[in-house]
């Protein structure tokens, strides 16, 4: 995207319609409020104006650090009492609501005939399909998937893609509004349930819980395994470029004439094992034990306080070698 289409494009987009505002929805709030932009929200959950100026309060020392725009301040949302009302005179329009397929698309189709004709409508969703919820609206060709990543606020990736009927200019336009806020859209070419990135986080999480249920491994030294070791490559170099440097200087050929074999071993079951209560018991149990005596808003500052630093820390080592984004 070029300097000036995402300087047009948040120029056109002023106001953001946040219709849940749980913790995605309130991420959301946090990001484009930071950017200076206007939001007005809805969520139906009792306590759900405080709750949500509570999160956004709980994030914005994290945002200070990263930077404000001229103008930004978390007074700048307001809260209303119908999703028709947070819609109507927004320029963009972010649903989170839960991940339930028949509650999105009458939902879709509220937003979709309260919104302004020239507004777009993306849903949080973190894997259904946008044809599906995109049914039953008048004009589906502005519904598209804008899917983050928690802490919105902070994660620059979205994953951008349209149903059956979205129009290609509306994912242009999602694409370039989402990088002018700072983000960093990924385009999921075929509408595929989970998308890419859930995709695999639930294979790990799934193999991760069979160790934890047949007591191969606890929570704690899962999480040690993935943070002390492939996590920390995984945060500016993914995993197929980490495989490609294991081969050596003949790259991922290499590697995957060397290492392909163990594709047969039984290291992975990739299906899910029973969710037993004892299962979810141990991951309970081993979790709080990390979080020791920490909130979970102090477990989230802490986070984000990390996750600057790996990211800034990156961008230095990236400038020092001369490497493109």
């Amino acid at each position: 995207m070029s300097g000036a289409m995402d300087t047009e494009v948040t120029g056109a987009i002023k106001t953001i319609g946040i219709v849940g505002s749980g913790v995605i929805g309130a991420g959301w709030a946090a990001r484009c409020l930071a950017h200076g932009l206007d939001v007005v929200a809805w969520d139906p959950a009792p306590d759900a104006e405080a709750k949500l100026r509570a999160k956004i309060a709980n994030a914005w020392p994290a945002l200070e650090r990263v930077g404000l725009a001229a103008g930004a301040s978390p007074d700048r949302m307001r809260f209303v009492p119908t999703p028709e009302r947070a819609v109507e005179n927004a320029d963009f329009v972010q649903e989170s609501a839960p991940e339930n397929e028949d509650l999105k698309r009458r939902l879709m189709a509220r937003l979709d005939a309260a919104a302004r004709p020239e507004a777009l409508i993306a849903s949080s969703s973190s894997g259904l399909l946008p044809s599906r919820f995109q049914a039953d609206c008048r004009t589906p060709g502005r519904v598209l998937v804008g899917h983050p990543f928690n802490p919105v606020y902070l994660l620059p990736l979205v994953e951008v893609l349209g149903g059956e009927a979205t129009a290609p200019a509306s994912l242009d336009t999602a694409t370039a509004f989402y990088t002018s806020i700072g983000m960093r859209p990924l385009r999921v070419r075929t509408e595929i349930p989970g998308y890419i990135a859930d995709r695999l986080q639930e294979a790990l999480w799934r193999e991760l819980l069979h160790m934890v249920a047949e007591g191969v491994a606890t929570t704690a030294e899962i999480d040690d395994s993935i943070r002390f070791g492939p996590g920390l490559r995984w945060a500016f170099m993914g995993t197929c470029q980490i495989y490609h440097l294991a081969g050596g200087d003949e790259g991922m050929r290499h590697m995957l004439h060397q290492f392909g074999p163990a594709l047969k071993l039984p290291w992975t079951k990739l299906e899910a094992p029973e969710l037993t209560e004892e299962l979810i018991d141990r991951m309970v149990e081993g979790t709080l034990q990390q979080a020791g005596t920490h909130s979970i808003a102090a477990l989230e500052r802490y986070r984000d306080d990390a996750l600057i630093s790996v990211q800034e820390a990156v961008k230095a080592a990236k400038k020092r070698h001369g490497i493109d984004e």
